[in-house]
C-alpha cells in the first residue's frame, strides 16, 4: 500500500510543491524499509545547503521527496526553510502516514559523519514538542543561517505533532554535526513508522489524535 501525498502552498513569500513518499508497507522485510518503490528524490529550495540537508533527510528516511520551492530569498532564508519543513510535515507527512495505527511509533538513532555524533529519539505522540540541543558556531552554512537549522527541527515536531529530541553528542566541523542530525533524524522516523503487522493504536489511550 502506498503512503504518498502531494501539496501546492503559495502565500506571498514562498511558492511551494511538494511531493512525499514514504515506504509502502508491502516494502517492508523483516521489519525493514526498503526506499519507496520508484521515487525519486529532487529536491530545490534555492539554498543549496538546505538542499543536501533534505537531501540526506529523505534519502537515510527511505522517502520520495520531490521539492520545488521559489521563495524570497532577497530577504533571508527564514521563510524558505521555515516554510518548506512547515509545508513537508503538516499536510504530507500526516497524510502520507495516516492514522498513527499498527506503527512502532517510536524510533531512535544515532549517526556518525567522521567526529561527529547525533542521536535523535521520536514519538509519534500526537503530542508536539522539540528539545533541539546542535551546538552550532558558525554563523552559516552555505546561505542557510544556522539559527534555522534547530527551528527546522521545531517547525517539524510542532506541526506534525510529533515529540523530537535531536543531540550533537560531540564533533567540531559545523557541516559533519549538522548533517550527522539530519541523518539521525531520518533513521529515527524510519523506525518509528515501521509497521508492526498489527492495527493497534500504539497508546493507552487508545488514540493518538489528542
Amino acid at each position: 500500500m502506498a503512503r504518498t501525498a502531494s501539496i501546492q502552498r503559495k502565500t506571498a513569500e514562498t511558492d511551494i510543491s511538494l511531493t512525499l513518499t514514504l515506504p509502502s508497507i508491502d516494502s517492508y522485510i523483516n521489519g525493514q524499509s526498503n526506499p519507496a518503490a520508484g521515487a525519486k528524490i529532487s529536491i530545490n529550495t534555492g539554498i543549496g545547503f538546505f538542499d543536501h540537508m533534505l537531501h540526506a533527510l529523505a534519502k537515510h528516511g527511505h522517502w520520495g521527496l520531490e521539492l520545488k520551492c521559489s521563495g524570497d530569498l532577497y530577504v533571508d532564508d527564514h521563510h524558505t526553510a521555515g516554510h518548506v519543513k512547515i509545508t513537508i510535515l503538516k499536510e504530507p507527512f500526516k497524510s502520507a502516514l495516516g492514522e498513527p495505527r499498527g506503527i512502532k511509533r517510536f524510533g531512535y538513532a544515532y549517526a556518525p559523519l567522521d567526529e561527529a555524533l547525533a542521536r535523535c529519539v521520536v514519538d509519534i505522540s500526537g503530542r508536539p514538542h522539540a528539545s533541539i540541543d546542535l551546538g552550532l558556531k558558525r554563523e552559516k552554512l552555505g546561505e542557510l543561517s544556522t539559527e534555522m537549522i534547530p527551528h527546522i527541527f521545531e517547525s517539524f515536531a510542532t506541526s506534525a505533532g510529533i515529540t523530537m529530541h535531536v543531540d550533537v553528542l560531540k564533533g567540531f566541523n559545523d557541516h559533519h554535526r549538522s548533517e550527522s542530525a539530519f541523518k539521525a533524524a531520518a533513521v529515527a522516523l524510519r523506525e518509528a513508522i515501521t509497521p508492526t503487522g498489527g492495527n493497534d493504536v500504539p497508546s493507552t489511550k487508545g488514540t493518538l489524535n489528542v
